[in-house]
């Protein structure tokens, strides 16, 4: 099996498997998976795709396990849809940035990434299951769609992590079908490099692009390229390429179950980080001036103007 790279100036080259390209010598810890796999049984995609508002934003307010039978579901009938990753920053985007606010609208599913969501939520007085993040989404199916002969793409990342990512993806999940990884250019492609990276994509018949630009660049692109881009569903990961990759550590799975993981992130990223907190306590105060609001929907245009 042929499997398509690219640097990080667009350029794409290919390595096959059978000559073994992957090899590496280094040692991955498997991540321990504890789901249980898809049951093809009946499926309620009205309570799936039902959104709640949090200061606007549209939240899907599910479990690991309801986003991969949504996933399988769509599949089967032939769709396309993307999906969003978003903490509480990425709300805060929403309010500044009115592409990512249309963006993140119009994903079929919204995920509460952060522990701030969960929060929110119970605050709000809504039904959840917690924390879907980003990562542990890209593990959890990975593992459960090899049974389904699954093919992933990864798009974006610095130059060679996506590689690295898939290297170590494979050893987590032998049999994980890899349709291909590319890093993009740092700068905006042209509109001949796009159809070339369209293109790209397409030939090499994903079910599921995963994409890593960083918000709310990656939201974005989603939008602009669904029904362009051919695959099931494209999600949109930011930093998971570089937490399961290993380019970045990722927290200790005690301090990610403690909804601990902003304060980690914020040790060993001090720079990249630490202003992104600084919205925690005026998005609280938001929220309960939501709960106690006549209209408890809060209009996020309405905020805005």
């Amino acid at each position: 099996m042929t499997v398509f790279f690219g640097n990080s100036k667009g350029h794409s080259y290919c390595f096959d498997k059978k000559r073994q390209s992957f090899q590496n010598k280094a040692y991955y810890e498997p991540v321990r998976v504890t789901l249980e796999r898809h049951s093809g049984g009946v499926m309620n995609t009205q309570r799936i795709l039902k959104k709640q508002s949090i200061l606007g934003i549209g939240y899907n307010l599910i479990s690991y396990r309801d986003v991969m039978d949504i996933c399988d579901f769509w599949r089967d009938k032939g769709e396309s849809h993307y999906v969003t990753f978003a903490p509480i920053y990425s709300i805060s985007l929403c309010h500044r940035d009115r592409q990512m606010q249309k963006a993140t609208e119009q994903a079929s599913l919204t995920l509460p990434d952060g522990i701030g969501n969960v929060f929110a939520a119970h605050l709000l007085g809504y039904a959840h299951e917690g924390r879907v993040t980003a990562p542990l989404t890209m593990l959890n199916i990975c593992d459960w769609g090899r049974e389904r002969n699954y093919r992933h793409f990864f798009y974006g990342g610095a130059e060679g992590v996506a590689e690295r990512l898939a290297q170590r993806l494979m050893r987590l999940y032998p049999g994980l079908n890899i349709a291909g990884t590319y890093c993009p250019p740092f700068r905006h492609p042209s509109e001949r490099e796009s159809r070339k990276i369209i293109d790209l994509i397409n030939a090499s018949m994903p079910d599921i692009v995963w994409v890593c630009l960083g918000a709310p660049k990656q939201e974005i692109w989603m939008a602009d390229h669904i029904g362009r881009i051919e695959a099931t569903v494209m999600m949109g990961v930011g930093a998971a390429f570089n937490f399961i990759s290993g380019n970045i550590k990722w927290a200790p799975e005690w301090v990610r179950k403690l909804g601990l993981e902003w304060i980690y992130r914020t040790i060993q990223e001090p720079r990249h980080i630490w202003r992104r907190h600084l919205i925690i306590p005026g998005f609280f105060f938001s929220v309960i001036r939501q709960k106690y609001s006549k209209n408890s929907q809060f209009n996020l245009d309405e905020k805005q103007t």
